[in-house]
């Protein structure tokens, strides 16, 4: 009870401190530098998965993954019909939900799909990526299961996992895990953005919140520092 209460707290645009403590504590502490973290010692204890399937690449591919997240993102956040197109509103809400998309984009694809592809490379040829992409995306949809409503009933939890496909596409093609998670994130804005307009809640959004955009800003420097630690050599 404990846990849904405190993701309750989390998703209320007004309980900053909450979602702060939340952000930081398990999805920046666990779910982003714990899985950089045990992906460099698979890396060193077992050569695997590499870096660049994982979504550790060069700098070139990452800037060329994350240009076009962002038009693609924003393709899919207009195309779907943006719950908000108030500039603050989607700035606000792109931040709040960063630090959540690169948890999950590092949990679902970098660790658990490149290692489900690494595992079955040498018997599957290249039947692992479709593996790779169907068991990471029911991964993401899981992962759901921990969030708040309405993120965690079943319907929405099998929803998830389609919209994990698209994201899984993104990933496998572009072998990136800041530009999937710039993808992910457009995704999870309109998420966000849809379910506070739906609880009339999308006004206190409208006041730029320095703590979202200094957590998504700290996620971004701790993912990037994490590409020179996952690629170094081992």
């Amino acid at each position: 009870m404990g846990v849904r209460r405190s993701n309750r707290d989390v998703l209320r645009p007004e309980a900053s401190n909450d979602r702060l403590i939340y952000a930081l504590g398990v999805n920046l502490l666990l779910g982003i530098i714990g899985t950089l973290l045990l992906l460099r010692w698979m890396r060193v204890r077992f050569g695997t998965p590499p870096a660049a399937s994982c979504g550790f690449g060069g700098p070139l591919r990452t800037a060329a993954s994350t240009v076009a997240a962002i038009f693609l993102g924003l393709a899919s956040y207009y195309g779907q019909g943006a719950p908000s197109t108030h500039p603050v509103v989607s700035t606000n809400a792109f931040a709040q939900a960063f630090v959540v998309s690169v948890a999950e984009v590092l949990v679902c694809w970098s660790l658990v799909g490149a290692t489900v592809e690494a595992v079955l490379q040498p018997r599957l040829g290249r039947g692992p990526v479709f593996a790779a992409a169907v068991v990471a995306a029911v991964v993401f949809g899981l992962y759901h299961f921990a969030h708040s409503a309405p993120f965690n009933t079943r319907a929405m939890v099998v929803l998830l996992a389609v919209v994990g496909l698209v994201t899984g596409l993104f990933f496998f093609v572009s072998r990136d895990a800041l530009g999937t998670a710039v993808f992910h994130n457009f995704l999870g804005t309109f998420g966000v953005t849809q379910a506070l307009e739906e609880a009339g809640a999308l006004a206190a959004l409208e006041v730029l919140q320095p703590p979202l955009v200094g957590t998504a800003l700290t996620t971004a420097v701790a993912l990037l520092v994490g590409y020179r630690w996952v690629r170094r050599p081992v």
